[in-house]
């Protein structure tokens, strides 16, 4: 993470995590902050350094927030560990005002709620793989539902292609899983690898999943996994397939590919599909055409009227069919898609 050299922001809200550890740490007695420090992962306590290292003068008041903020969220985890997140809430609210209490409970919700598997959420992805690549598919469909999508894609790419496919077949299949079967499988993983953690029913896993994390896997692995779901399952690489690359990831094309797009969609399609886009997507798109054919798209968009959704979304959806036929062809690049590590410079 880059330190912040530049000025601060107004709001608390746009500070990150580091950043506001920093300047807490600055708030503090020498004594107390080393305290704090000491408390910190050596990781954070690198990212919280780098922050310390560019701060200038910071605003008293953004100085306070942050002092306050920290001061609630340690009441409202105290609360919390006495008698759980109800109680902090009946505390919180009786001692702050009502919008505070619920923002700063949000926040530390999914921090006092234990998660399923835990005790694997720190391991080395090559150690974690080691550790479950001999169990059932669908118990390795689980733990992956429960992980970061970067850790489940990394674990996923090392098992191999059969087992891949039955894993991804199982996460993509999988809705909500009774608390006792994850109590269950946690156990039998404990007496090998650390003490169980409990957690209440909750949706994990889905297309959605598998899309998340076939994204972040390399283009090989993906594909050898799309190709043995294809003759099983058609319908489900179709499902998977739309879910992985959304209209706003056009913005991921360099722009000689989104040139290559534009070539192949007609005006009245662009100007329907950009209806809802975002602004930083729009300027992708005119900045990549002729200043009057720009203008031509802004003036169709204005006097088209009110659209329905539906037919916004299908234009966007045959701009994505465009984008991932040309993927295909290798005739462009999408960033963060495994395509810059093809290319021979």
């Amino acid at each position: 993470m880059a330190s912040n050299l530049g000025k601060l922001p107004d709001s608390i809200d746009e500070l990150s995590g580091s950043l506001k550890s920093a300047i807490l740490l600055l708030s503090l007695e020498a004594d107390s902050a080393s305290a704090v420090l000491k408390e910190m992962s050596a990781d954070h306590v690198e990212e919280v350094t780098r922050e310390l290292a560019g701060l200038g003068r910071i605003p008293t008041e953004l100085r306070e927030a942050v002092v306050d903020e920290f001061y609630s969220m340690s009441l409202a985890h105290e609360f919390a560990n006495e008698g759980g997140l109800d109680y902090a809430r009946v505390l919180l609210m009786e001692s702050m005002d009502p919008k505070d209490a619920e923002k700063v409970l949000s926040k530390i919700q999914t921090q006092v709620q234990k998660t399923p598997f835990a005790f694997l959420q720190k391991a080395e992805s090559e150690n974690l793989l080691t550790f479950i690549q001999d169990e059932h598919p669908q118990t390795i469909a689980l733990i992956l539902c429960h992980m970061p999508h970067y850790k489940a894609s990394e674990i996923l790419v090392g098992l191999p292609i059969g087992k891949q496919v039955e894993v991804i077949k199982r996460i993509a299949n999988m809705e909500q899983t009774n608390p006792e079967v994850i109590k269950q499988v946690e156990q039998g993983l404990e007496s090998r690898l650390s003490s169980m953690l409990m957690q209440s029913m909750e949706k994990a896993g889905g297309i959605d999943t598998v899309a998340e994390v076939l994204n972040l896997a390399d283009r090989a692995t993906e594909k050898a996994i799309m190709e043995g779901l294809e003759s099983e399952d058609p319908d489900l690489v179709e499902q998977i397939r739309r879910l992985m690359f959304v209209f706003e990831d056009v913005l991921l094309v360099n722009d000689k590919g989104i040139q290559s797009v534009l070539k192949e969609v007609d005006n009245d399609e662009l100007a329907m599909a950009l209806k809802t886009a975002s602004e930083p997507l729009k300027e992708k798109m005119f900045g990549n055409m002729s200043e009057r054919a720009a203008q031509l798209i802004k003036e169709e968009m204005e006097f088209m009227g009110p659209v329905r959704v539906s037919d916004v979304e299908s234009s966007q959806q045959r701009i994505v069919d465009v984008v991932r036929r040309l993927e295909e062809s290798g005739e462009i690049i999408i960033a963060g898609r495994g395509g810059e590590s093809e290319m021979i410079v």
